[in-house]
Parts: C-alpha cells; structure tokens; sequence
C-alpha cells in the first residue's frame, strides 16, 4: 500500500473505527463505511481492559499489551473517556489470577476485609476503564483530523463498498452473512446504566463462562452494571427480568446501588469465534481485504494491537 492510497474501512465499532485512525494517521485515505455510527454493540461495552476468555493466546497476548500502552497515554487527557481505575476482581471460590492482572500497576491479593460477602478470594489492581461513548467519540473526531471520511450505509456484500484496492472488515458479527463466515455466534450482553451513588472503583466477579455476569465500572456521573453473557443470542432489545437480576446482583455488592436512578439499557452482540480473525486475502481482481473481526468481548482490550497488525499485513511491516 502507497501513502494516499484510497482504503475503505467497512464497521465503525471501535475495531473499525481504531483500524480506520491507524491507517489514516500512517498517510492513507481512509473511508469508512458503516450501516451504524459507532457500533452499537461497541457502544455498549463496559468496557475494562482485560483479555478475557479470547484466542489465539500468544497472538492476544500481544495485541493487548500494545492496547494497554495506547490506553495508557489515552488516559492522560480527559476528554478521551479512558481513565486509569483501581479496583477488584474477585472470586466465590480460590481462583488463582489471570496472568494478565498480575503485571497491572497496584496488583496485591485482597485483605478478607475488602471482600464482600460470600467471596473467598480476590486481587487489587489499576487499570483503564473506557467510558465508550465518550471513547468512540475521540475515535471520530481523532479520524476526522487525520482526513478520514465516514459513510453511514448497509452493504450486502463487500463488493458494493466502490473503486477500492484495499477494504478493511471490521464488520464483527455482520461478517457472519457478508462473507460468509459460517464460525461466527453472537454471545448478548446486556448492561444497565445508573446513575453514580459516589462510587470510584470499579468491582468485577470472575464468573468463569457463567451467563450471568457481575461487574460495575464508575464513569464519572454514571456506573455500568453488568450484565449477562448468552451464547448464540443476538437479540438487542431491552430484558426488563435480566435488568432487574442485574442490579440486584450489584446492589448485593454495593449496596448504594439500590437506590441509584436507572439511566438506560446497552445492548450488545460480541462477535465471537473459535480465534479472532486479523489476516489478509487477495481477491481475483487484485484487491486486497483484510480481515479483522470476531474479537469476542475483548474488541477494546484488543483494538491497537489489531489495528497496528492490519497495518503490518498492508504496509509490509
């Protein structure tokens, strides 16, 4: 790929909108073109950083930790929605921690004292938190300056995107018809959004491939409670009954939640397969399409890292 040469980046999730920044700061021309903007499923995201239940390891591994670098220079300027949080993840039963927490600044076992009831074991550590529609934001103003263009459209086919030698998907669940990519599921989460009784830390169980998820993320004015994991569901609309299970697993741990004001619900459809997807193919005409989807909930946790791999698979690197 030449610098100026015309890239149409189709998904405007926080894959496709970080993969769009990264070719457009590097000198390409960038178009994106996206059915929704931003992606609702990005939108509803909680979202922590943390690698959680994804592959290929080694692959993730590095993806991550180059994400955590850029999260961590993000959280120096406000007006980005990423802010480095303390808090807990914790555990019903002595669960060792996950590799990835013990390297985080502040990492330490937790006292019995600083567990709530009916946990046996946790760990303290600080680590970006993203408050998404803020961070999706940043992501579109931040592409604007680099002279990227945005295009709300419904393709049926990457074939209708235009004149175009290089197409970026970034089309999460949405490549499951598009391509088709037949390993694709969707897994629903739903989150409730309150408002913040004064909480500053962020608490989350290690629910291992439970459905039912309990975690909230303080961002400032408001907290995200989570939320549910549904495999091979992804249906979007709001579940009164999942929302209510939700604050009341939230409000055992923190009980100033009870009284919070519900703000609104967040649905979403983690595009998930057996390995996250960043390759590239070279269609008959010459074309070429890379791929970079199907990143599970971890879609923030591995955005940079994708998006500079995209990069690599275009520019040689």
């Amino acid at each position: 790929m030449t610098a100026g040469e015309r890239v149409v980046v189709v998904g405007a999730g926080v894959a496709g909108l970080t993969t769009a920044v990264v070719l457009a700061e590097a000198g390409a021309s960038v178009h994106v073109i996206a059915e929704q903007v931003p992606g609702v499923t990005s939108l509803a995201a909680g979202a922590m950083w943390g690698p959680y239940l994804v592959e290929p390891k080694d692959k993730v591994d590095q993806w991550g930790q180059q994400s955590l670098e850029v999260f961590r220079k993000l959280a120096e300027d406000p007006s980005t929605g990423v802010r480095l949080t303390s808090g807990i993840e914790a555990s019903r039963t002595a669960e060792a921690p996950p590799a990835w927490a013990t390297a985080l600044p502040g990492f330490r076992p937790c006292e019995p004292a600083e567990l709530p009831a009916g946990f046996s074991a946790g760990f303290r550590f600080t680590v970006p938190l993203i408050d998404m529609p803020t961070y999706l934001d940043y992501l579109l103003r931040r592409l604007d300056a680099a002279g990227g263009t945005v295009e709300q459209r419904r393709l049926t086919s990457l074939t209708e995107v235009g004149p175009a030698l290089v197409i970026v998907n970034c089309t999460g669940l949405g490549a499951k018809d598009l391509l088709p990519d037949p390993d694709l599921r969707p897994i629903r989460g739903q989150h409730v959004i309150v408002t913040n009784p004064g909480l500053t830390e962020f608490f989350s169980e290690d629910t291992g491939l439970s459905p039912d998820l309990l975690c909230f993320y303080p961002h400032g004015d408001t907290v995200v409670l989570g939320g549910t994991a549904i495999d091979g569901e992804g249906d979007l609309a709001p579940d009164d009954e999942v929302a209510a299970n939700i604050l009341a697993r939230c409000a055992e741990v923190e009980p100033r939640l009870a009284e919070a004001r519900v703000m609104e619900h967040r649905i979403g459809a983690r595009p998930t397969r057996a390995t996250v997807r960043v390759e590239a193919d070279r269609w008959e005409d010459g074309a070429v399409v890379v791929h970079n989807y199907g990143h599970g909930g971890a879609g923030v946790t591995l955005s940079w890292g994708c998006a500079e791999e995209a990069w690599g698979l275009l520019s040689g690197k």
